[in-house]
């Protein structure tokens, strides 16, 4: 790996090309490093991951729009949509737009946290598009999509968006630019100017995830990714691209970030390196924010130890800045505190998540989030006894650059109101690479055949499985085989709505 200084250059020194972070993006998009054994399994991992979530979602209000959209733009040499027959394609842009809406929808795939949050999983969905669109083979898909985490991985290690309330898909749009490099093998200019452009396009703020949050959480990693395929598709006609966009006078750093004077330091594999930084993510055994996975663990032992929840009087949750401030009571969100909520806020609240695992004993993607579950006396009688704390320990530990050692965990404090006080923490999730129970080939598969129960039948999984287990031997023709079908009872008649498309 090599460490690239990046900071603001003024416009008179007239910075080189090859001197600036998105060229040295390109150079490793567009080099010949050969693939690891072990970052391709994991690409299989996440493919299979994305899928169980992605059909788990069909049905969901977002999911529902967000596919209208994409067929209302039928394409007979596009790309597939997730939930419909594979005969069914779309411009492939769309598609990405449909499938990065249903990955993301539940918050429930694979994450990455650092410097800044990431879901590296949002790459796959557009990069899939346009291969399929493209008549590009397996190799060609799991070429781009190890390009597109391993650029998104290095830029949330090096560089932090959400300090500036900017919203982390500014980092997924040059990396499934990148990642569409490498699958379709263009040259480094090209690359460079699309991963300029797609940066430029996809800067937005944290309001998405902020106090009363919508459905554009689940819409704006699908929007980067689309962004992303056009912008390629500009810049493969010869387009060019704001530039210097990293560190130009009036770029990116220079007025949406730190500034002038802030240097910032972005790993990335030496040019022909192979590209491992999917191994350093993790996916979700929980769907809720990933910050939450190792305390709902927590949540769910210390249920067998607190025989009455009604005695407790008050519980701490000590744990890293991050998690306070995003998902705690830092953030200073009544809405996070509020059982009349909507589902994606209640998922970016550790308050309203603890209780509810606390409670049960389990934590479930859909029960767990109904209003009525929500609105239960005991729920929010427990749920409002509880804060959170950072405490500098587990700030110091979120950081740690060793994979091996970060954790995003933390301490639990339970007061009792007889003066007893129960105290347990716990670094990372059961099902982290570190943890109890760490997710597997077979753990994956699992998750999916447990989200796509009942939505899609005992055949079609088992030949998506087959076929996605068989990544590498892919021919172009295959490739929609990673598409899954739903049963025909589950495509609900949709009620037409007044739309421009």
């Amino acid at each position: 790996m090599r460490n690239i200084i990046v900071k603001v250059h003024p416009s008179k020194t007239n910075l080189k090309k090859k001197d600036q972070l998105a060229w040295k993006i390109a150079e490793i998009a567009s080099d010949k490093a050969k693939i690891n054994k072990d970052a391709v399994e994991m690409v299989i991992n996440r493919i299979i991951d994305n899928a169980s979530v992605a059909i788990a979602s069909y049905n969901r209000q977002p999911v529902v729009s967000a596919r209208q959209m994409a067929l209302a733009h039928p394409r007979n040499n596009g790309a597939n949509v997730f939930g419909l027959n594979p005969k069914v394609k779309v411009d492939c842009e769309w598609a990405a737009w449909a499938n990065g809406t249903a990955v993301r929808e539940l918050d429930y795939h694979d994450t990455f946290l650092a410097a800044d949050y990431s879901h590296p999983g949002d790459n796959i969905p557009a990069i899939l598009a346009v291969a399929q669109q493209k008549g590009c083979n397996g190799m060609d898909l799991i070429r781009g999509i190890l390009t597109g985490y391993e650029v998104q991985v290095n830029l949330v290690k090096g560089i932090c968006l959400h300090e500036h309330k900017i919203d982390h898909i500014a980092h997924l749009g040059p990396s499934v630019a990148a990642g569409l490099g490498s699958l379709l093998r263009l040259n480094t200019d090209t690359i460079f100017q699309s991963v300029q452009q797609a940066l430029h396009t996809t800067i937005s703020t944290r309001q998405s995830r902020k106090g009363e949050i919508s459905s554009w959480k689940a819409f704006a990693p699908a929007h980067a990714g689309k962004l992303a395929v056009e912008a390629v598709d500009r810049c493969m006609r010869g387009e060019g691209a704001p530039s210097p966009i990293y560190e130009g006078e009036d770029s990116v750093i220079a007025y949406v970030l730190s500034g002038p004077g802030k240097k910032y330091v972005v790993p990335l594999p030496r040019v022909n390196e192979p590209k491992k930084a999917i191994l350093e993510t993790y996916t979700k055994e929980h769907s809720a924010e990933y910050q939450s996975q190792a305390l709902i663990d927590l949540a769910r032992s210390l249920n067998k130890k607190i025989k009455n929840l009604s005695n407790i009087k008050k519980i701490i949750i000590e744990t890293s800045h991050h998690t306070h401030y995003v998902i705690g009571t830092g953030a200073n969100d009544p809405q996070k505190m509020d059982p009349y909520a909507s589902r994606e806020t209640l998922d970016h609240s550790i308050m309203y998540i603890f209780a509810v695992a606390l409670e049960d004993g389990a934590w479930h993607h859909v029960k767990s989030y109904t209003p009525q579950r929500a609105r239960r006396k005991s729920t929010i009688q427990l749920w409002r006894k509880i804060v959170t704390k950072e405490n500098k320990k587990w700030t110091k530990k979120y950081h740690n650059r060793d994979p091996k050692k970060k954790c995003f965990g933390g301490k639990v404090i339970v007061k009792m109101k007889n003066g007893f006080t129960i105290s347990e923490e716990i670094n990372v999730a059961d099902a982290h690479p570190a943890g109890k129970r760490p997710f597997k080939r077979e753990e994956y598969i699992n998750k999916f055949k447990i989200l796509t129960e009942n939505i899609i039948s005992k055949k079609e999984s088992q030949r998506f499985l087959k076929c996605v287990q068989n990544l590498r031997k892919l021919k172009p023709k295959d490739l929609k085989g990673l598409n899954v079908e739903v049963l025909p009872k589950m495509r609900k008649k949709i009620k037409k709505r007044n739309s421009i498309f």
